[in-house]
Parts: C-alpha cells; structure tokens; sequence
C-alpha cells in the first residue's frame, strides 16, 4: 500500500515508518510522520497544508494585481509567505508556489517604481501649487490695501497649503519660510496703516469743522440761488474731505446738515406759492409715473431702457412740479431707473468673460483641490493612518462645501 503511494504521488510519499516526505527541485525533505491510517490519508492531510499556502499565494497575487496594495506591504507578504513555503510541513508542487513568487516579487518591484514615478509627479505639481500660494501671498504683502479681504486671503492661502501634498523637506521649508515672511510683511503694513489713521482722522476733523462753520453762516441767506450753489459746493468737499472718528463725524454732520435743512427750508417756504402754479405738470408727471412703473419688472434690459429714454423726454418736457411732490415723483422715477440699471448690470456680469474666467478657474481648482484630498484619504485608509483619515475627511467635506459654492456662482454666467 505504501509503495503504491510512493509511485501514484508525483510530490510525495510515506515511508515505512511513518514519515512523510515532500519532492522538490533540491530533492526530498521530510514534513512530518503519520502514525495512525493509510498513507493516503497522510497524503491527503499534508496536501491540504500546500492548498492553504497555494490559497495565500493566490490571494496575494489577487491583491497585488487588482488592488492598490502598497508595495512594501506585498514585499513584507511575499517574504513571510517565502519563509513559509520553503520551510512548510506540506506535500505538493513547493517550487511552483516559489516561483509564482518570483514573479510576484518582479511585478511588485515594477509597481513600487511606479508608486516612485507617481509620488514624483505629484510632488512636483505639489511644487507648483506652493509656489503659486507663495507667489500670491507675496502679491498681497507687498500691493494689497484691502486689509479685510487681504487677511482673508491670505487665511484661504495657508488652508490651500495645508490641503496640498508634501514635497521634499528642504524646498517645503524655504517656501513656508517665504509664506511666512509674507504674512509678517502683511501684517506690519496693516498695523502702520492703522496707526497713521488716528492722524489723519484729526486732519478730516479740522477740515470738517471750516466746512460747517461756513455752513452755519450762510443758513439765514436769501440768496436762494448761489448760496444753494455753496452748500453743493460745500457737500462735495465735506464728502471728499474723508472721514474722522465717528463720535466726531456725528457731531459735525448734525451741525452741517441743521445749517443746511434751515437755509432749505426757508427756501421752501418762499417757493411754495410758486410751486402752486405747478399742478398741472404735476398732473403729467402722475400719469408718467404710471405709465413707467409698467416697465417693471425688467425682463428685456435694453427695451426696458429704450423705454424709459422715452419716458423721460416726456418727463423733462412737462417741466417743474410743486416742491411737496417732486421728492415723492422724482424718487418713484428714480427707483424705477434704478431697478432698469440693475437689470444691465445684471445683464453685463453675466456675459463679463473676465468674472467667468475667475468662477471657472475657482471651480478647477477646488476640483483638483479634492481629487488631491481623495487620493490622501485612499492612501491613508490602507496604511491604517486613522489621523491622518480623519484629517483627509474633514478637508475633503470643507472642500466640496466650497466647490458647491462655487459651482453655483458658475453656473449664474450660463
């Protein structure tokens, strides 16, 4: 019985005495003795300790061609799985599985130089995108005056930073270095601005207070007409005159517009037996008002402006109205030339080539933004790094927050 067994199996047999032996390429080694049953049963044991190293192989070769495994973790495997087959208490084709192996370990060195090339390129398109937020920080400290929206920038900048991949440590640290030196700059600037702004504000404050002095002596004036002149002249400096601190700016300005709204009213006063024989016009300008609130709402900017040039010829050609009507009839015209500009300029951002460059280009980058972000995520899922998953999933979620955003601030220029 033993001997058939010897000539029927083409990886092993089973002595005498029990001992069971495997064939490999070096020749026979034993694995283990059978004391109790037929050889066949012996065979059939050993056979199955080779089919669950063949089963490891197999599953490794899975996972080495069909998924992303990292190849210093299939190398680790495949050294483990070596060590186990060339020492296993098994019967079956041993050099076969060692050889499959081989190959395995040829495919595996193939894909870690692979992995090199593809952390090489993202690397250097990391490079490039620090170089960029480095390049636009220092755009903001040297020429950005907008401190608000120089500030949040620069905030969106280091957050681009942080959501990029790493790249080499030397290049990383000279640019955090220049990043850095950015916001410091920013930051100095801002401050000196704040502080010569205490100074200026005094400067606005002399200014203002000539203005409202001369204001106040011309409130009891009857010369309706040059002295209505003045305070024009007056309001124009007062606005380009910039602006003090704003305990004195209300003071000042509850003076200058008294004197004014005194000189007004007085004026008002004397106009309004004039402004009766103005009826009529008012009457015309009534119906005119009508007739243009039909324009609104505004669904054609440019027939809706065609429109009311119309109505305003007629408008001007009716002539003054009483001073009690005209704010009311003067202001209901307006809103309605208001609402028609709106509407055109409504009309022009939507085609404004420029606006849709920067949405578009918004739009991009937070895609890259992310697909980068997903790529660190699947990384990070099979090395087992539960921070750095984390980290990953937190920035992809404000990432695709923003790209929503974005999206639909694009989706206005369609």
């Amino acid at each position: 019985m033993r001997e058939d067994t010897v000539s029927t199996d083409p990886w092993g047999r089973v002595d005498d005495d029990g001992t069971v032996y495997v064939r490999t390429a070096e020749g026979e080694r034993a694995v283990g003795s059978w004391k109790a049953g037929e050889p066949e049963e012996a065979l059939a044991y050993f056979h199955r300790k080779f089919d669950e190293l063949a089963g490891q192989v197999a599953l490794l070769e899975q996972r080495v061609r069909g998924t992303d495994l990292p190849p210093a973790q299939a190398e680790a495997t495949i050294v483990k799985l070596r060590e186990a087959i060339t020492d296993a208490h098994a019967v079956g084709d041993l050099d076969a599985l060692l050889g499959r192996l081989n190959a395995l370990t040829e495919l595996v060195a193939q894909r870690r130089e692979e992995v090199k090339a593809a952390r090489d390129v993202a690397r250097a398109e990391a490079k490039g995108v620090k170089e960029r937020i480095v390049a636009e920080a220092e755009r903001i400290a040297d020429d950005t005056t907008h401190w608000k929206t120089g500030g949040e920038r620069l905030r969106q900048l280091i957050e681009e930073w942080k959501a990029a991949e790493r790249i080499d440590r030397v290049t990383e640290a000279a640019l955090w270095k220049r990043l850095s030196a950015a916001r410091t700059a920013f930051a100095k600037r801002r401050k000196a601005y704040f502080a010569g702004l205490d100074e200026q504000r005094e400067g606005v404050r002399s200014a203002k207070e000539r203005i409202v002095a001369e204001a106040e002596t011309l409130a009891s004036s009857t010369d309706w007409g040059a002295t209505a002149s003045a305070y024009r002249e007056l309001m124009q400096e007062w606005k380009t005159a910039g602006r003090a601190s704003r305990e004195v700016e209300d003071e000042l300005w509850a003076r200058f517009k008294g004197a004014q709204d005194q000189f007004f009213q007085a004026r008002s006063a004397v106009f309004a037996e004039r402004d009766a024989s103005l009826a009529a016009n008012a009457e015309i300008k009534e119906q005119l008002l009508v007739e243009a609130e039909k324009i609104l709402p505004v669904t054609d900017a440019r027939a809706a402006r065609s429109a009311l040039r119309n109505l305003l010829e007629r408008w001007e050609a009716a002539g003054p109205v009483p001073r009690e009507q005209r704010d009311r009839l003067e202001g209901g015209l307006r809103k309605i030339d208001e609402a028609v500009r709106k509407a055109e300029e409504t009309e022009w951002k939507r085609s404004n080539p420029e606006a849709r460059a920067r949405a578009q280009n918004t739009v991009d980058q937070l895609r890259k933004s992310i697909a980068q972000l997903e790529g660190r995520l699947a990384k990070a899922r099979d090395a087992g790094r539960d921070k750095d998953v984390k980290d990953a999933e937190e920035a992809l979620t404000a990432r695709r927050s923003w790209l929503e955003e974005a999206e639909r601030t694009l989706a206005e220029f369609s």
